[in-house]
C-alpha cells in the first residue's frame, strides 16, 4: 500500500493495490478539507435524517458533521456533508447524534457535497473520564 500526503499533512490519499493510478481514497480529519469531487473517507457526527413518504420511492438520507451540536443548538453554519441510501427507507441504527465512520465517492448535488450508498460503520459513543 502506498501513501501519499499532500500539502495538508492531516489529507491523505490512499492507494490500494490493483486500483488505478488517481483512485485512491482521500482521508479527511475535518470536512472543511472535502474535495469537490473524489473518494473520501471521514468520521462524524449524523446531525439530521430525512426520511421521505411512502408515496416517493425509497430513499433515506442523514447530514454529518464534524462534531455534535452543543447545548442549544448550533448558532452559525458548518461544513457539512449528506449521505444519501437509495432504496432504504431507514438504517438501523443511524439516528441523530450517531458517531459513524464512512466511505464514498462525493460530488455536489444541488451545491451540496453528497455520497451515494456509502461504506459505513456506526461507531461507539465517546465516553468522558
Amino acid at each position: 500500500m502506498k501513501t501519499k500526503r499532500s500539502q495538508s499533512s492531516r489529507v491523505e490519499a490512499i492507494k490500494q493495490p490493483g486500483e488505478p493510478a488517481g483512485a485512491g481514497i482521500q482521508r479527511l480529519a475535518s470536512l472543511a478539507e472535502l474535495p469537490a469531487r473524489g473518494r473520501i473517507s471521514h468520521r462524524g457526527y449524523v446531525e439530521s435524517m430525512t426520511i421521505l413518504p411512502r408515496a416517493q420511492a425509497p430513499s433515506f438520507t442523514v447530514t454529518v458533521v464534524d462534531h455534535p451540536a452543543p447545548p442549544g443548538g448550533r448558532r452559525s453554519a458548518v461544513p457539512h456533508l449528506r449521505l444519501v441510501f437509495v432504496g432504504q427507507r431507514r438504517v438501523p441504527g443511524l439516528v441523530a447524534g450517531s458517531r459513524i465512520s464512512y466511505e464514498g465517492m462525493v460530488a455536489p448535488l444541488d451545491s451540496v457535497p453528497t455520497v451515494f450508498n456509502p461504506r459505513y460503520e456506526i461507531l461507539p459513543e465517546r465516553t468522558a473520564r
